[in-house]
């Protein structure tokens, strides 16, 4: 297979993730090669826009999942945004892929799946173990959190003079969703074998959420602190902010988590992937405030 017949589908094409997968991939491969798997095709005009080939794939819709796979060599498997579901939905889409034959399946998972104490990691555990049944080839992403899971909150923050959380002093490895998206480009496009591989993704440098307050501080020339609260203290908080009671749930556990070293990791290999040191955190607080 070469790069001028691989077909490569990005399944939820408009998410956050997916766009960037996608504006890497366009760099290197056709876009008539690129299937951009969406919910609804009709929000994604911008895509086809630029040459994509659009389709129907929705994870819940297995009669969606054939149709879209066809003529596909390789796959790669956003994990689903409906916590509580994802399984089941993930593996409708390993089975679509096990019987359209693709070459490679790449799965986004959680950072440490198999060891991950999270909420969270539950059900890419199942996910992965599944995958690994299946006999579909298939490489393992296992991203580490989104800087933009913390820096999003900065703005609506910044008036209150606090971020608040339950991390404590835990190491937190992130980097931004650009980052692993050109990451899981890389390993799509690679012409090395990479079935049966897994990768620890996260970001060089770590920081906890008391530096990165600090970080805003310096950088807005306003006073900002890091707030820890109890687990459920921080779950009542989100639950203000109109969090559904069992998302809030899961967000603190994944802090608790966090404070006892789940999101560290110091292998780089995502930068060896991308051939670049990862965007730092206060390059992302630098956005976030120029923005």
């Amino acid at each position: 297979m070469t790069q001028s017949t691989t077909r490569i589908l990005i399944t939820g094409a408009t998410g956050q993730l997916g766009r960037l997968v996608i504006q890497h991939l366009i760099k290197t491969l056709d876009p008539s090669r690129i299937i951009a798997g969406v919910r609804n095709p009709e929000k994604a005009t911008e895509l086809s826009g630029l040459g994509v080939v659009v389709r129907r794939f929705d994870y819940a819709q297995p009669d969606t999942l054939d149709s879209g796979l066809e003529g596909v060599n390789k796959l790669l498997l956003i994990s689903s945004s409906e916590v509580g579901q994802r399984t089941g939905q993930h593996k409708n889409v390993i089975d679509a892929a096990l019987r359209a034959k693709v070459s490679l399946l790449a799965y986004t998972s959680i950072l440490h799946a198999d060891t991950n104490p999270m909420q969270l990691a539950q059900e890419h555990q199942e996910t992965e173990a599944y995958l690994r049944k299946s006999g579909v080839p298939s490489v393992i992403l296992r991203n580490g959190w989104y800087t933009e899971n913390y820096a999003e909150n900065i703005l609506p923050s910044l008036d209150h003079g606090a971020l608040v959380g339950a991390a404590g002093d835990g190491r937190i490895a992130a980097a931004p969703r650009a980052d692993y998206a050109e990451a899981a480009v890389a390993v799509l496009t690679s012409t090395e074998q990479q079935a049966g591989r897994t990768y620890e993704l996260a970001g060089d440098d770590a920081f906890t959420l008391s530096e990165l307050a600090e970080e805003v501080s310096r950088q807005s020339g306003r006073p900002f602190r890091y707030q820890n609260l109890e687990e459920a203290e921080y779950a009542g908080v989100l639950v203000s902010l109109g969090l559904p009671e069992g998302l809030a749930s899961i967000l603190a556990d994944s802090d608790v988590e966090a404070s006892r070293g789940a999101l560290f990791d110091d292998g780089h290999q995502l930068s060896r992937l991308t051939g670049r040191k990862t965007t730092p955190y206060q390059e992302v607080v630098s956005n976030v405030l120029n923005q």
